[in-house]
């Protein structure tokens, strides 16, 4: 990257960080389980709902609980479970029909990241009708408050249940982009570790290493407060720890509450504090090869983080300490070091491939384009780097 692109980039990003303390930015209201959801929607005189969630978890029966507690308290829903990973425009734009057409007025979302990030779209489209998503991508274009949402996530990874981020892709493109708003923050997030306890272990660990990814990248990043730091290191502590017990013992509810509280953590750090180019380029592999997100995250973690080099090993050796991964008498060298090794033997011991075979040698380039194009200005990187820079990325990952 040249010399002006990086002090547009630097700058950009100073403003942003001088800014963040003035946005509307809130953390949604914490419920411990689906139950409490029904008392809420009376009190605010709602009596029919939207639930966004996807085919696996109905076939798990984890909506049961939720379903059972609105019946109950005789407010009436309607089950949107189209959401496949990725959503696609197309896919949230029948969300918005349903919605519409079933006279809800509020949206609940039951499942992993791709299911919340669906339901925040609808509700996006929803507060903006006249307005299309591809309208709405990038910055503070939502400009609408969406219907009451409530959040419940069943994966331990995306922390979307937190964040002003929902990432849609355009199905026809394939291209997936982000869509930054504050409207977006659910209004509840029901962090209820029972409904994580039947996750497979490929999900457990894949989910797991996208809340790492999410706590290092906001921890190394330039636009860090005191706030997002503690919130980064807390999330990574507790991913160190209780990731091995959960895949060890999925029944494990103590240690899948710890990675709820992981991933809610994380989210808050990175939302505040942006991410970084591992998902910048994760992004891209998700929206051309349908790669899912955390899997990307997983795969792409250590490499980037070796790319960086020594202007990280400082910020490593203080997540590295606190994690008790490396002892404080270690060079900064030595301590993000092992950090980066502890990923990777994360990775091969729970079989998280090195590369994909899917990547295609002339998409490269159009990647990196699109890659780049979204970190940058926004993301505050510890080194900058532009498209071509970012092409080295696909070639490490490409099998």
């Amino acid at each position: 990257m040249n010399l002006f692109q990086k002090i547009y980039c630097r700058t950009y990003q100073l403003g942003m960080r001088v800014a963040m303390p003035m946005m509307p930015y809130r953390e949604p209201e914490i419920l411990n389980s689906v139950a409490e959801i029904p008392a809420i929607l009376e009190g605010k005189e709602i009596n029919k709902v939207l639930v966004v969630t996807d085919a696996g978890i109905r076939g798990l029966g984890l909506d049961k609980g939720l379903l059972r507690s609105l019946r109950d308290a005789k407010v009436k829903y309607e089950v949107f479970e189209d959401v496949m990973p990725n959503p696609t425009i197309d896919v949230v734009e029948k969300g918005v029909e349903l919605y519409n057409a079933s006279s809800c007025m509020a949206i609940i979302a039951l499942g992993g990241g791709s299911v919340i990030d669906c339901a925040k779209a609808i509700g996006a489209r929803i507060a903006n009708p006249n307005k299309s998503l591809k309208k709405m991508k990038g910055l503070l274009k939502v400009k609408g408050p969406l219907p009451l949402f409530f959040a419940i996530p069943t994966t331990a990874g995306t922390g979307s249940e937190t964040t002003v981020t929902a990432v849609i892709t355009d199905g026809t493109t394939h291209e997936k982009y982000t869509i930054n708003d504050f409207d977006l923050i659910p209004n509840y997030a029901v962090l209820d570790a029972s409904l994580t306890l039947g996750l497979p272990i490929n999900l457990t660990v894949t989910t797991g290493l996208d809340a790492l990814t999410h706590a290092i990248e906001a921890y190394i990043g330039g636009s860090t407060t005191n706030d997002t730091r503690r919130h980064a290191l807390e999330a990574a502590r507790l991913i160190f720890e209780n990731l091995p017990r959960v895949c060890e013992d999925g029944k494990n509810e103590r240690a899948r509450a710890n990675m709820l509280k992981a991933s809610y953590q994380a989210g808050l750090a990175f939302t505040k504090s942006y991410v970084g180019y591992v998902h910048a380029v994760a992004h891209t592999l998700g929206g051309k090869y349908g790669i899912a997100h955390g899997l990307a995250n997983a795969v792409l973690l250590p490499y980037v983080l070796g790319e960086y080099g020594t202007v990280i090993h400082k910020k490593l050796k203080v997540m590295a300490v606190y994690c008790n991964i490396a002892r404080p008498y270690d060079n900064e060298q030595i301590a993000s070091n092992k950090l980066i090794n502890k990923i990777i033997e994360i990775n091969e011991q729970y079989g998280i491939p090195k590369t994909f075979d899917c990547i295609v040698e002339q998409d490269i380039p159009m990647l990196a384009r699109i890659a780049s194009a979204e970190a940058n200005p926004l993301y505050p990187v510890p080194k900058l780097m532009n498209a071509k820079e970012l092409e080295k990325f696909y070639y490490k990952v490409k099998a």
